[in-house]
Parts: structure tokens; C-alpha cells; sequence
């Protein structure tokens, strides 16, 4: 668990938000990027890149209020299903991005991480998340992790593989695979499972993201557009959850 530094407690104590109230782990579906876009007349592809933007604020802002994790979605399986212009569009933006952004990642201390298939990926897209990976590999600070050619489904798939591999070898038996192994068999393997998820754009969907990892996560659901998703919807993101009694199938004093 991340310390709580005297600065990240006043920081938190700053938004009305008692201090042990925070998650360690947030979650975000980053939609509405293109009906952002579409609304004011603009192509789609501003949408994305306006919504590269804002990630950089919300990263930083999760880094300064001391969280472990942040898990965007960014990109999934799904996506290739998209017109070919806009998804060449998004692999140039993402190439760009991580290559423009490797200071700012370097200067707040932030760890990248990748979950997903490296499969399909274009070699100037590889190269840039390997290099952003390697050079923020000795930060301290939060793990910014990154969904990118990412299906909740198919992780469990390369999980499963992963385990059925070691079975075959004779390294385990079946009776000692559990949830811990599974677990730790994942993309997010040695991350703290999201407390909260939000998703932008006001869909009421998980949109296989992070099926495993989510099983007991608060859900917030906003009506925002991710390019206008600030610091101050974040903030009212986390004070709801704040509010919100968490109970992991137990009660609470209130129900017993």
C-alpha cells in the first residue's frame, strides 16, 4: 500500500474527503471521444486527440493524490472492428503520445504499465511503450497503466493458457490452481484490483474491461464526455466513493 505522506493527507483533506476514504486503484472506460467530437461539427479524430489531453490531467492529478493504480482503457480488441482510417489515426496518436508525454511521466514519477496483447501492434507504437516502460521502470510513484489491444476475455484466455502450460510441464497439478494463481497469472499481474471504476460517457455497460479484476469495484457512471472529463469530475467521481459502504458480500452495522 502506498504511504500517505503529510503532503498527499493535506492534499486529500483539501477536497473534503476524509484521507483513508481514497481508493488505492481506479479504473476508467474513457468514452465518448467521438461524439464529443461529432457534436461541435469536428472529425472523430479530434475527439481522440483532445482526449489524449485530458488523460495527462487525470494522471497527474491521481499521481499528486497518492493512488497506487490507474487503469485506462484505451484501446481494445473490439476497436480493430473500427474504419481503417481512424484506427491508423489512433495507432499514430498513441505512438505520439507516448513519445511526447515520456517526460511528463518521468517528471511526476509515474510507472507505466501495458495490459494487453502486443500482437497487431505497429512496430513505432512497440517501440515507444517499451521505451516510455524502460525509462519509468525506477519511478516510485503511481502505476499508470495503459489498456491498449486489450479484452478482458482474452487476458483470461492467455491466463489460462499460461497455467495449462505449466500443468503440461508438470510444474503444478490441477488441484493446486486457485485464485491467486489465476491472479497473478493476468496482464495485471502484482497490481491492486481497481476500487472504482468510472465510465464517461454515460453507458451503462463494463465493456469487457477488467472482468476479473472489477468483481467487487463501486461503479460510477457519468454522463460527461471524456474530452471534458477535468479534475473536477474526478473529484466528485472519488467523493462518491467515499460515500459509498463498501461491504465485499458481508454486512455492515446498518443491516445487521
Amino acid at each position: 500500500m502506498a504511504e500517505l505522506t503529510p503532503e498527499i493527507i493535506a492534499i486529500r483533506q483539501a477536497l473534503n474527503i476524509a484521507p483513508e476514504k481514497f481508493p488505492r486503484s481506479v479504473a476508467i472506460i474513457m468514452d465518448g471521444n467521438g461524439r464529443w467530437a461529432r457534436q461541435r461539427g469536428l472529425p472523430r479524430t479530434l475527439g481522440h486527440r483532445q482526449g489524449a489531453e485530458i488523460v495527462r490531467d487525470i494522471a497527474r492529478e491521481a499521481g499528486r493524490l497518492g493512488l497506487e493504480a490507474l487503469t485506462l482503457y484505451s484501446f481494445s480488441i473490439e476497436n480493430w472492428k473500427r474504419p481503417e482510417g481512424e484506427v491508423n489515426e489512433l495507432m499514430h496518436l498513441y505512438a505520439e503520445y507516448l513519445a511526447h508525454e515520456r517526460p511528463t511521466i518521468l517528471e511526476n514519477n509515474l510507472v507505466l504499465k501495458h495490459l494487453g496483447r502486443r500482437d497487431n501492434l505497429p512496430k513505432e507504437v512497440l517501440h515507444e511503450l517499451d521505451e516510455t516502460i524502460r525509462q519509468s521502470s525506477t519511478n516510485t510513484g503511481m502505476k499508470l497503466c495503459l489498456a491498449l489491444n486489450y479484452g478482458s476475455r482474452l487476458e483470461m484466455v492467455d491466463a489460462v493458457r499460461k497455467i495449462a502450460r505449466r500443468a503440461a510441464a508438470g510444474e503444478i497439478t490441477p488441484e493446486q490452481i486457485n485464485e491467486k494463481m489465476i491472479d497473478q497469472s493476468l496482464y495485471s499481474a502484482g497490481l491492486p484490483d481497481p476500487d472504482l471504476l468510472i465510465r464517461t460517457a454515460g453507458e451503462m455497460r463494463i465493456s469487457n474491461f477488467l472482468l476479473w479484476q472489477i468483481s467487487y469495484a463501486e461503479l460510477y457512471v457519468t454522463d460527461t464526455f471524456w474530452p471534458e472529463f477535468r479534475e473536477p469530475q474526478f473529484h466528485q467521481a472519488l467523493a462518491e466513493y467515499a460515500r459509498r459502504q463498501r461491504r465485499f458480500g458481508g454486512l455492515n452495522e446498518s443491516n445487521t
